[in-house]
Order: C-alpha cells, then sequence, then structure tokens
C-alpha cells in the first residue's frame, strides 16, 4: 500500500466510512507502526516551510478508538541506539531516532524526536511536537502536544535548539534553529516575543527567531484596575557562532548583565 492510498483509507475512516475496529482498521494499525518507525511524520519541512499532515493526526485519533487508548510502551531501546534512563517512557508511535537519550521523561504518540536530541529529567515532549537533531531539552521542560482539530500546527523545535529548565513551549510555537531559551520562558500562541536587540522593540509571536538567545520578561498592560506587568519573551543576543549552546548563552546573558 502506498503512502497515498493510505491516506484515502485513513480520510474515509475519519469520515465514517468502514469499521475501525475491523479489518478496515489495520489502514490505522500501518500508520501508527510507520510513524512509530519514523517512516511518516506529523509534520515535516519541505523548501524551508514545515507542512502539518491532518490525516496523520486522525490516524491517531482513530487508534484511540481502535486500542480503547491502551497504547503500549516502546521497548528495545537499546537495538535502535536510543538511550532510555528508566522511568524514561515513550508511547508506541512516536519516534526516537538513534543517538537520543531520554532521561526520566516522557515522550507522547505522534512525536518525533531527532538524532543526537536530549531529553532531560522530567521533561515532556507532547502528542506530534516535533524535535529536531541535536535539541536539547533541559529538566522539567514541557513541550506542548496537540491533535485536535487535526490540522493545527504542532509545537516545532528545530535542528540545534537549546530549551532551557522548565521553559513551556505550546500552542503550535515554531523554535527555530539553533535558538536558546533561557530558564524558565514560557512561550503561547498569544505571548508578545519582543526583540530589543536594537534602538526600539519589535514585537514576534508564533516562532522564536533562529539563533536568537531568549528570557523571560514582562511587559506593562493597562487594565481597568490599573497598570500590571504581563509576561511576554524577550530576545536579549544572539548566539555566537563560533561556541557552543551553553557558551553562547552565558555570554549573551553576561553581555546584557542578566542571570537566568
Amino acid at each position: 500500500m502506498t503512502v497515498e492510498q493510505l491516506q484515502r483509507r485513513i480520510e474515509a475512516l475519519a469520515r465514517g466510512e468502514g469499521d475501525v475496529r475491523g479489518r478496515d482498521g489495520r489502514a490505522i494499525d500501518r500508520a501508527i507502526a510507520m510513524l512509530d518507525a519514523g517512516e511518516l511524520r506529523v509534520a515535516e519541512p519541505s523548501d524551508g516551510e514545515w507542512t502539518t499532515h491532518a490525516w496523520i493526526k486522525e490516524a491517531i485519533l482513530l487508534y484511540f478508538t481502535r486500542v480503547d487508548r491502551r497504547i503500549p510502551f516502546k521497548r528495545e531501546y537499546r537495538k535502535h541506539g536510543v538511550r532510555c534512563v528508566r522511568p524514561g517512557a515513550a508511547r508506541y508511535g512516536s519516534f526516537l531516532a538513534p543517538g537520543v537519550v531520554l532521561m526520566p521523561g516522557f515522550v507522547n504518540i505522534g512525536a518525533y524526536v531527532g538524532e543526537g536530541s536530549m531529553i532531560d529529567t522530567w521533561a515532556t515532549v507532547g502528542s506530534c511536537a516535533q524535535i529536531g537533531k541535536g535539541v536539547h531539552l533541559s529538566g522539567g521542560v514541557g513541550i506542548g502536544g496537540v491533535l485536535e482539530p487535526p490540522q493545527a500546527a504542532p509545537v516545532i523545535v528545530e535542528d540545534g535548539a537549546f530549551v532551557g529548565s522548565r521553559c513551556i513551549v505550546v500552542e503550535g510555537i515554531l523554535v527555530e534553529r539553533e535558538a536558546v531559551l533561557g530558564a524558565g520562558v514560557v512561550v503561547t500562541a498569544s505571548t508578545p516575543i519582543l526583540d530589543v536587540r536594537g534602538s526600539e522593540p519589535v514585537t514576534i509571536k508564533g516562532r522564536v527567531p533562529a539563533r536568537s538567545v531568549v528570557i523571560p520578561g514582562t511587559q506593562m498592560k493597562r487594565f481597568p484596575a490599573g497598570e500590571y506587568g504581563t509576561p511576554c519573551a524577550l530576545i536579549v543576543g544572539t548566539r555566537d557562532a563560533s561556541t557552543d549552546l551553553k557558551t553562547s548563552l552565558n555570554a549573551a546573558l553576561r553581555e546584557h548583565d542578566v542571570a537566568v
């Protein structure tokens, strides 16, 4: 069965055409097995843009019905070149590439984690999130998941990014390649990301630019009861191309006299 044929069968099942629990449901099993092996991805880059495949998310939703939500966890990590430190766990239907290190964290179904990435202690990678190569998700990081609506873009963290301890990245945010998020940064679809590297702030939403160094911040906003500080994220520097992630993060923070 080609991928195009598989897509048509899944889309038909999503419309209620066929028996999810019977023979028709084998197409669902096939789609999840391909996700588990990294042969399918919920979202993938093409010509510099990311494309989300709604039909693959529909397959995941149908799989919940087919197996009564009793989704097993991955096994035989070493066989696939992955180091898993218990009680770290990844659900069947997620993909961990060779060289991934999974500390006692969690990876949900539909997620993709690229080669050499680190998922540190108590970090979570939500359903369908896409994590690139050489990414470090520090302790306690929360990468949000999304299944519905099927066309909604997942959280994407591109190659070489560093996400500091206790960061939260949700609601389809794109963290571009080699960006650095300092500890405690929270980025949602509505979070203002203020680039303060120039003489005037520039507001960005929905994405963290490539190679930027980001820390938590606040901005003042007027309400009927008065003026209060509301959360934002501040781009305070740029990762130095000649240094590694940790060194460039520390250098940027020292330059701007900011401790994180």
